[in-house]
């Protein structure tokens, strides 16, 4: 579905190829060559009910995208397989096409049933697209059956920043995929920079999964992921428990609250982990 041919709804626009486009086996659509739209049934789908509008958002062509919203193109429909246009912008990064699909009406948040533009943004990686759903109120510990939450998702895909700013937004630390917790996650995959910061905004080390294993025994022996959850055998240091409970008792507002305590700079920056 990456690469858009004559066969699918959108190839069957008229579009120009820009050599950049061209070079890489993509096509270049220039927003112009999609009109008229005149006759032309903007909502046409593939026997996979695949819509031009899916192949533009996951192209990350905006401007094509707008045109077929304008032209009354269905800014909510699924494919066969439950996949959204704005699924689809998630997938190719595009942060534009995700505020612009909103605007047109998208739903961010969808049923359990389908899969989620939120958890893809975070798996991918893609920051921007994370964070303009979470703007427009998707649950930041949203948990997909199949997947856990955003924040497992980016701890299973090692995706550091995507792990920085769901936590500084307020994600629970220790909501995963049932009884697997973030800390599990990146114990596994030996993400020692992920498993310091879970740590640091509170994931409990001691929590067991379903196979009543603890993050340390998922980390490789030896590792530095190792040395570092053995080192949380031992309590917590004061900061650290005063940083947790005054953090826990501002919840998610806890970013907008901190400036407003009027604390001296440097224990501003203690409590946002800056």
């Amino acid at each position: 579905m990456n690469n858009i041919s004559a066969q699918t709804p959108l190839g069957m626009f008229q579009f120009a190829h820009s050599p950049a486009g061209a070079g890489q086996g993509r096509a270049g659509l220039a927003p112009h060559s999609l009109l008229p739209l005149q006759g032309f049934n903007v909502n046409l789908l593939t026997t996979d009910r695949v819509s031009a509008l899916h192949e533009a958002c996951l192209g990350g062509h905006v401007a094509c995208a707008k045109v077929l919203l304008e032209n009354g193109a269905q800014v909510n429909a699924a494919t066969i397989d439950g996949v959204t246009p704005l699924f689809n912008a998630c997938c190719s990064g595009s942060a534009a096409c995700v505020s612009m699909l909103l605007e047109f009406g998208a739903k961010a948040q969808l049923g359990s049933h389908l899969p989620s533009p939120i958890h893809e943004a975070a798996k991918r990686g893609h920051r921007e697209c994370m964070e303009t759903l979470l703007a427009h109120g998707v649950d930041i510990d949203q948990e997909d059956p199949q997947h856990g939450s955003p924040l497992y998702m980016a701890c299973t895909y090692q995706r550091t920043e995507c792990v920085k700013k769901l936590l500084e937004l307020g994600a629970n630390v220790n909501v995963g995929k049932r009884l697997d917790t973030p800390l599990h996650a990146a114990a596994r995959k030996s993400s020692v920079e992920i498993v310091i910061l879970l740590i640091d905004y509170g994931a409990d080390p001691k929590c067991r999964n379903a196979d009543l294993k603890c993050a340390l025994d998922l980390a490789t022996p030896h590792s530095k992921v190792e040395q570092v959850l053995l080192l949380q055998e031992g309590p917590a240091s004061l900061a650290q428990l005063c940083r947790l409970s005054i953090r826990r008792r501002l919840g998610r507002s806890c970013l907008c609250s901190v400036p407003k305590l009027h604390l001296p700079e440097p224990l501003q920056n203690f409590l946002l982990h800056r």
